[in-house]
């Protein structure tokens, strides 16, 4: 059983600053590439960045691109989410997700790409 464990949320004033992390644990071998969704009360799951362990390859999210650091210790199997210059649209819950297997840009959206996720976690940014 594989399992993802997002921690970090919290609340915070618009402008300030987080860190997730989210932290693989059970049959870890072969990831591929984890990523990180958020999801508000009333709207969609949204994808936010992705990251592939072979070579560090990152991909964001219009809406979060020069605020948001998606990064990895692949020997730990943790993936963070530095989260600067926090807006009140980003309030959510905040999920980890995993994949392994080979995935392209094009998919990363797709709820259906990623196979594992964790419990999440809640970001609340107050104006």
């Amino acid at each position: 059983q594989v399992v993802l464990v997002e921690t970090g949320g919290g609340l915070v004033q618009a402008g300030a600053s987080l860190r997730l992390s989210c932290a693989v644990s059970g049959r870890t071998f072969g990831n591929y590439a984890m990523a990180w969704f958020r999801q508000a009360p009333g709207k969609e799951r949204e994808f936010v960045a992705a990251i592939w362990w072979s070579g560090g390859s990152t991909y964001y999210a219009d809406s979060v691109k020069g605020r948001f650091t998606i990064s990895g210790d692949n020997a730990k199997l943790m993936v963070y989410l530095q989260m600067d210059s926090l807006k009140p649209e980003d309030t959510a819950v905040y999920y980890c997700a995993g994949r392994w297997s080979r995935i392209t840009t094009i998919q990363l959206a797709d709820l259906s790409s990623w196979g594992i996720w964790g419990q999440g976690t809640q970001v609340t940014v107050s104006s």
